[in-house]
């Protein structure tokens, strides 16, 4: 994943809360996501510490399960409009899989209309593009009207895919992942690529890579 300056993870969160740090500290400021901001950007409630020294999160990790290289498990789940999409169905063809945190987030709204403004790319070099988050079908059918996203939108309600393939969250588990697959016509992996505050960069890295294969 790519570094992170404070500026770009600030620009990232509008609601983001600058405090001071004790001078015991290393630092002399930190950056802390709130729980508005979470529950604002991505419905999600983050809990804190009695103390006054740093927001208390659970514990989160995860093992890289799909890689470069290798074939990831079989998986079935419904579209936006409620029917099931198995991953054999896209064999013999490239594909690209993105997992994102939330439909109609800002970064998650700039990168699927990416894809979308992309998507005759992908159609040229014989690529599906699929996106998934936990977000419900009905979700999905709604964010895809609206920005008129031409492409399938899975639902991972409770996110056990992401946990299947190793997807990793960032800020120690309270924001799931951004990272995005490309299989080849084979069905095996040939890039995986993690970046969760530059949301448009998964779509020049994965047509470089369709360009290659």
């Amino acid at each position: 994943m790519s570094s992170l300056s404070l500026s770009t993870i600030s620009n990232a969160f509008p609601s983001f809360q600058q405090i001071q740090t004790p001078k015991t500290h290393l630092f002399t400021n930190q950056y802390l996501i709130t729980s508005s901001s979470l529950s604002h950007f991505y419905g999600l409630k983050v809990s804190h510490s009695s103390s006054t020294s740093a927001p208390s999160f659970a514990k989160f990790s995860i093992v890289a399960k799909v890689t470069k290289g290798s074939v990831p498990p079989p998986f079935t789940l419904k579209d936006q409009d409620g029917k099931n999409v198995n991953l054999s169905k896209f064999k013999g063809k490239p594909v690209v899989i993105y997992f994102y945190p939330a439909d109609e987030t800002p970064g998650c709204t700039r990168q699927a209309c990416a894809f979308r403004d992309s998507y005759e790319k992908f159609k040229k070099a014989g690529a599906e593009v699929v996106g998934i988050s936990g977000d419900a079908s009905s979700s999905h059918k709604a964010f895809a009207k609206k920005y008129k996203l031409p492409f399938t939108l899975l639902s991972d309600e409770g996110n056990k895919l992401r946990k299947e393939w190793g997807v990793p969250s960032d800020f120690f588990g309270a924001l799931p992942g951004r990272e995005t697959y490309v299989l080849d016509r084979n069905g095996v992996v040939r890039l995986v690529y993690n970046n969760q505050f530059e949301p448009e960069k998964h779509i020049d890295e994965t047509l470089k890579l369709l360009q290659s294969i």
